[in-house]
């Protein structure tokens, strides 16, 4: 009868043990995943801020290439002009 006693006083203790650490486990896994959340709110805005430092950049790039090659554009445009204009001059004089 005492052996009963002890045990049933044990098996009470142990599932007080039981439910104190369960509670504490749920407390710390809450814990976890709030700083979880808050770390992965952080990465993303860091991620956010560099994409739009590299789209910025990729559009400065766009912008030079797009400069030059206008530059280029009107520097070959300039030239088959002036070839075209020689060409119709020469032509002229040759007829004449």
């Amino acid at each position: 009868m005492v052996d009963a006693t002890y045990r049933g006083e044990l098996r009470d203790l142990n599932e007080l043990n039981y439910a104190r650490f369960d509670a504490k486990l749920e407390q710390r896994v809450a814990q976890l995943e709030a700083k979880l959340d808050q770390r992965v709110v952080q990465l993303e805005a860091k991620l956010d801020q560099r994409v739009a430092e590299l789209r910025a950049d990729l559009q400065i790039g766009l912008e030079r290439l797009e400069t030059r090659l206008t530059k280029r554009l009107f520097g070959f445009w300039i030239a088959q002009a002036a070839t075209t204009a020689g060409l119709v001059f020469g032509v002229v004089k040759l007829l004449q």
